[in-house]
């Protein structure tokens, strides 16, 4: 997979890590299409790194899923964690 199948791989994961997550991001929108991006990337990394599941052959993969929206999910934890009482 190229460069912008990742990031339309991570927009969507974003949306579904927001749909998992739901309540207010204080990045609004455009903090969890960046927060998808980023954790569909870290996600795949650590996927191929550690569990040794190449996940650079097809978009379809279940696999490459799972890890684009599990790291999605653990940096929107994270985002949450350390930036979500900014808006009160």
């Amino acid at each position: 997979m190229g460069i912008v199948s990742w990031i339309v791989l991570g927009l969507l994961a974003g949306a579904a890590a927001k749909l998992l997550l739901p309540g207010r991001d204080p990045g609004g929108f455009i903090g969890t299409t960046v927060i998808g991006i980023a954790g569909a990337f870290i996600g795949g990394w650590l996927s191929a790194r550690y569990l040794d599941r190449p996940i650079d052959n097809h978009f379809y993969d279940g696999a490459t899923w799972a890890a684009a929206i599990g790291g999605s999910l653990v940096l929107l934890v994270g985002y949450r964690i350390l930036f979500g009482h900014s808006r009160r």
